[in-house]
């Protein structure tokens, strides 16, 4: 009777008797969850009364998905190596130092804050379809000179890239809901597109970073950023034939396009813009300044620091899929999406106060991880959905580039005092970041007041926990 307990303590044993197998466990279990999942919400659809889809929405969204994840496995591409492949370079008869790379980091980040909104300018009154081309065309320029040992090409490249990822977050969404209002279509289609893209999108990053592992074992650390400009090319392809130009109604002259001031006024005028903004800029500040610190999080407490972070990023992708699918599944409810954003700061809150204040354990800082990466999962079809419904088509690009601005400054800020800071002072000021958001009680529907109520608490939780910033756990 004691060989099927033993057995399975032994499988269970071994199953994590390495970091490696360890993740490699837990990346099965949430394949699995998220397959299950989807065979739910699957289900589910059918059990409803069936409604049909008009014939133009899905040709929408077969001609956006398929380019939107083209672009995005291009983006993905790129990330897993940014750093190996800036770090390889020799310049002056010197191996570029951590230092100098962390500069090039800030270079593209820098880019993306201060031309954003004149970005976004351009592709409001040129083109959304131009826009999305010209993304295409710089993220090329910047992956190429990642061949270069050069530093005034690595510069122009990053340069290059900044303007690029304003590019991308901006011209292929106004795009979308564009043409979209212009065919007047129901507005839950556009809530279900965004939903099927950033579950897409998981699946593409996992993708991604095994393709990346092989391109960069075949070719070196430039091998990946070589392999995206074959995807870029292939979407800009797809959507030089397939997409129709669209760009914002005028307002104001006839004559003149979006101007920024002018979608400065129309932000302050209505509250909603502003506060889809606020929540923008604050939910992700502080995803950004996790893709910084979770490697070190990690290495601090798994045993010799040996992380495998293929393994770790395919289980935080495998728990972005299930985000994304959990966003459907209460879309598809009738779940206000103000009232399951709401929940899902509460939720993201939570995790990054645990990952804060339990930080010396493995296993509570890989499950608020984990808690944290299917919030965001949730976070880009609901931001998505919000920016549709609130922002206006006039001042789309515009006013979505206005709003990486503050997204920027709290990034830069906290990547700038990382020193100061520490592991644990960096995850506090996301967890901060995350409280503002979630207590932001306008936003949230009058029935949930207990969010803000909670989110200060744990705010005060996690700053009572973190008051050894930048102690010595962190150096």
């Amino acid at each position: 009777m004691s060989l099927v307990p033993s057995s399975v303590a032994g499988a269970l044993t071994k199953a994590t008797s390495t970091p490696d197998a360890l993740f490699q466990t837990i990346f099965l279990g949430l394949a699995a969850v998220a397959a299950l999942a989807n065979i739910a919400v699957r289900d589910f659809k059918q059990a409803e009364k069936k409604e049909e889809k008009p014939e133009g929405v899905k040709n929408l969204q077969i001609r956006f998905l398929i380019v939107f994840w083209l672009l995005r496995m291009a983006d993905w591409l790129q990330g897993p190596y940014f750093y190996e492949v800036y770090a390889s370079k020799i310049i002056g008869g010197s191996p570029v130092s951590l230092d100098l790379v962390s500069k090039l980091f800030l270079i593209g980040f820098g880019t993306t804050g201060l031309l954003g909104a004149y970005v976004g300018k351009l592709v409001d009154s040129k083109g959304r379809k131009a826009g999305t081309l010209a993304f295409t065309l710089l993220y090329t320029i910047g992956a190429l000179s990642t061949k270069s040992s050069l530093l005034w090409v690595l510069v122009l490249g990053r340069l290059a890239g900044g303007v690029g990822t304003s590019l991308l977050f901006s011209a292929p969404e106004s795009w979308l809901v564009g043409e979209h209002n212009k065919k007047g279509f129901d507005g839950k289609w556009l809530g279900q597109t965004f939903g099927w893209a950033y579950a897409g999108d998981s699946l593409v990053a996992i993708s991604a970073g095994q393709l990346a592992g092989a391109a960069a074992a075949a070719r070196g650390p430039a091998g990946p950023f070589e392999i995206s400009v074959v995807f870029l090319a292939a979407g800009a392809l797809l959507a030089a034939t397939t997409w129709k130009e669209n760009v914002a109604p005028k307002s104001g002259s006839e004559s003149a396009g979006p101007t920024i001031g002018e979608a400065w006024r129309v932000m302050m005028e209505d509250k909603k813009i502003l506060l889809v903004g606020i929540v923008q800029a604050l939910f992700e500040g502080a995803m950004y300044i996790f893709v910084l610190q979770w490697p070190p999080s990690l290495i601090a407490v798994v045993n010799n620091g040996q992380v495998p972070f293929g393994k770790v990023f395919s289980c935080f992708m495998a728990s972005c899929l299930i985000g994304s699918t959990l966003f459907g599944a209460l879309s598809k409810k009738g779940v206000e999406v103000e009232k399951s954003t709401s929940m899902m700061l509460l939720a993201a809150t939570c995790a990054m106060a645990v990952a804060t204040s339990c930080g010396s354990s493995l296993a509570a800082i890989t499950a608020a991880f984990l808690v944290f990466e299917l919030c965001v999962g949730m976070y880009f079809p609901s931001i998505g959905t919000l920016r549709s419904k609130h922002v206006p088509e006039s001042h789309r690009s515009v006013i979505i580039n206005i709003y990486g601005i503050p997204l920027n400054l709290i990034v830069v800020s906290v990547f700038l005092s990382i020193k100061q800071l520490g592991v644990s002072g960096a995850l506090a000021c996301s967890t901060l970041a995350l409280s503002l958001a979630t207590g932001n009680e306008d936003f949230c529907l009058r029935p949930l007041t207990v969010v803000p109520a909670v989110s200060q608490f744990l705010l005060w939780r996690t700053v009572s926990a973190g008051k050894s910033l930048g102690g010595a756990s962190d150096k």
